[in-house]
């Protein structure tokens, strides 16, 4: 070959459009898009099916618009580094593309092994910035300012009249069912690929995010009203800039309109931007600190919940059997849909974190395997605050049956999902328990509400008062934390106003 090949490495950016890789890399030789299945990815405990579902449309799209121009997409199994030198051997040397990424603890150290063998090898390896988050970033105080300029930036068209490697071996594309990606009972997966998700943001913007305010916390509903493109981003079927640029272009055709309808659209469109922005500021935490996938981000939590576990609550509160209603509906509608909305998820991890006092590192991962949407950065920086580990955020214990009257008060969502209570009046549908005159099989709750709390209460008021407990929740906020204003830390009770960015998981929008 003449002209050394550049390699377009796709990862989690499962597109053509508004990629910087490949615009590049198409500018200056011909090109090998790649995709590497990688099985050892596939067996960590939080990678699952439901994941592979969603690229498996991705990807089958991908292939089909290639092949329609007589491209191959190519397709590896094995490890990245045997990967690529098994391409180097049949291609001679090249150049690899990539976007950065931010995933977990595995394809962190996966990065590293290739950096080193491109350095061996006389590789060059170029990666481009994905979204919001800043490689090698000195200090927090500039983040907000870098991340609105790259959302600001240029969308880039898929290139045109480029050139490909003819001939490239490719594997066979593994079937969505290939026991390498586990064994999962996933129910129903949101359908991935670009199309899809074209359709999806349309839809939001259309008609769907005109009530996204006042049913964002709702179950049931919310799958209607949330943009549900938080799997689109996190697989990059959809970047984030163009989901953001679509934003601004409605609300600027709203803008003239004094309509109080109009009105109402742009003041909800607005407060899902507000949602967007702190996507970038969650994965930008991983980012910079990657042990907060496995250590508490203050170290004074270390230790307090591990003496406690107890595999029988684990069990119940994954399988849906804690006797508290909503959180068994909740749960068994994730493991049924592969989502549920922000307020579900932050009360879901909330009572296994207080009321269960169980470990982020034990339920963490559980969760992981059930969103469709997982995105480490947001995962374990979300959970970390939501079990009140990080030293600088409130502490919300959630009331299970307060949230349940609130955000389910006819019981409807309930009834759905755990149909054990189909016959229990709207009076007892929250505390079952209370219903004499119709038992049912239902459990017993697992735990006393009030007892469970205040233990909680009191275990994490005895870290507060270690020794340099306060300086070192200083240190934490100087690496991790938000530089817009936060409330007073404290612990909170129950509560349904609570900001939306403090109780993100897995950025369901």
């Amino acid at each position: 070959m003449s002209v050394e090949p550049n390699i377009v490495w796709l990862k989690r950016d499962l597109r053509l459009f508004d990629h910087a890789p490949l615009v590049n890399a198409a500018q200056s030789a011909p090109l090998v898009l790649l995709y590497i299945v990688e099985p050892e990815l596939w067996a960590l405990p939080d990678s699952s099916r439901r994941h592979w579902h969603f690229i498996h449309d991705c990807l089958s799209e991908l292939q089909d618009k290639l092949s329609n121009f007589g491209v191959t997409l190519c397709i590896r199994i094995g490890k990245a580094t045997q990967v690529l030198e098994a391409l180097k051997d049949e291609l001679g040397s090249f150049s690899l593309y990539s976007h950065e990424e931010t995933g977990n603890h595995w394809t962190f150290v996966r990065d590293k092994h290739v950096q080193a063998w491109c350095a061996s090898n006389a590789i060059n390896w170029h990666e481009f910035p994905t979204n919001g988050v800043v490689r090698r970033l000195k200090s927090r105080d500039g983040w907000a300012k870098i991340r609105d300029d790259r959302m600001r930036g240029d969308i880039l068209a898929a290139p045109i009249n480029v050139g490909f490697v003819a001939d490239i071996k490719s594997h066979a594309l593994p079937g969505k069912d290939d026991p390498m990606f586990g064994r999962l009972d996933i129910g129903n997966v949101q359908k991935g690929g670009r199309e899809e998700g074209l359709r999806v943001l349309a839809s939001f913007l259309k008609e769907r995010g005109r009530r996204y305010i006042a049913n964002v916390s709702k179950p049931g509903v919310s799958a209607r009203h949330c943009s549900r493109l938080s799997a689109h981003i996190t697989f990059g079927s959809l970047s984030i800039r163009e989901i953001e640029a679509a934003t601004y272009a409605k609300l600027k055709t709203l803008s003239d309109n004094a309509d109080p309808d109009a009105v109402y659209f742009k003041r909800n469109l607005r407060a899902y931007l507000s949602r967007i922005a702190w996507h970038c500021h969650f994965i930008q935490k991983l980012e910079q600190q990657p042990d907060i996938e496995f250590k508490c981000m203050h170290p004074a939590f270390e230790g307090m919940r591990e003496p406690h576990f107890r595999d029988d609550f684990l069990t119940a509160w994954k399988t849906g059997q804690t006797g508290y209603p909503l959180i068994d509906a909740s749960m068994r509608s994730l493991h049924e849909n592969g989502w549920i909305t922000f307020r579900m998820r932050a009360l879901l991890v909330s009572f296994a974190s207080y009321h269960l006092w169980l470990d982020w590192r034990k339920t963490a991962p559980i969760l992981a395997q059930l969103f469709t949407d997982y995105e480490p950065g947001i995962h374990y920086s979300q959970f970390q605050m939501q079990s009140g580990v990080t030293g600088i955020n409130a502490i919300r214990m959630y009331n299970p049956i307060k949230q349940s009257m609130d955000h389910d008060s006819e019981g409807k969502f309930i009834r759905r999902y755990v149909p054990e209570l189909k016959d229990i009046s709207n009076t007892f549908i929250h505390e079952p328990w209370r219903d004499e005159q119709n038992l049912t099989d239902y459990p017993k709750p697992i735990v006393d509400h009030a007892t469970a709390i205040k233990f909680a209460r009191s275990e994490i008021k005895k870290r507060n008062g270690f020794e340099g407990f306060k300086e070192q929740s200083k240190l934490v906020n100087q690496r991790l934390g938000s530089r817009k204003k936060q409330p007073k830390r404290g612990i909170k009770r129950s509560s349904t106003k609570s900001k939306p960015s403090s109780q993100q998981l897995s950025f369901d929008l």
